[in-house]
């Protein structure tokens, strides 16, 4: 499995530790340094089944600049907010694991990291 983090994130650093605790096999993605391609956020947007703008954080300084809260949330819209995720990744909610089963998840709680880990 891979997960995406920024180091500075409490969310990010406790997922780790949970699965550094279970002796879970992943590698690291500090999304921030090694930005996901327009691409590789779609492939993980399928893996999620969720759009753009569920996975944007939209009260980040760029999010209010480019004035996401404002942007159609609908499938014209789709690749705009792809592509806003691409140059400003500080937009992507974090952590996100992809599973080994195909499968990916946001993993914000214990919960969500554990159920990740189960599959």
């Amino acid at each position: 499995m891979e997960i995406w983090i920024n180091p500075a994130c409490s969310k990010c650093r406790s997922a780790l530790s949970l699965l550094d605790a279970e002796g879970a096999d992943y590698t690291v993605r500090r999304y921030l340094e090694d930005v996901p391609t327009e691409d590789e956020i779609r492939e993980v947007l399928d893996r999620l089944g969720l759009e753009p703008w569920d996975i944007t954080r939209t009260q980040e300084d760029v999010a209010k600049e480019l004035g996401l809260k404002e942007w159609a949330r609908d499938a014209g819209s789709r690749d705009r907010w792809i592509a806003a995720l691409s140059e400003h990744p500080k937009l992507i909610q974090r952590p996100i694991i992809t599973a080994e089963d195909g499968t990916a998840v946001v993993a914000r709680t214990d919960e969500a990291v554990r159920d990740t880990l189960s599959r």
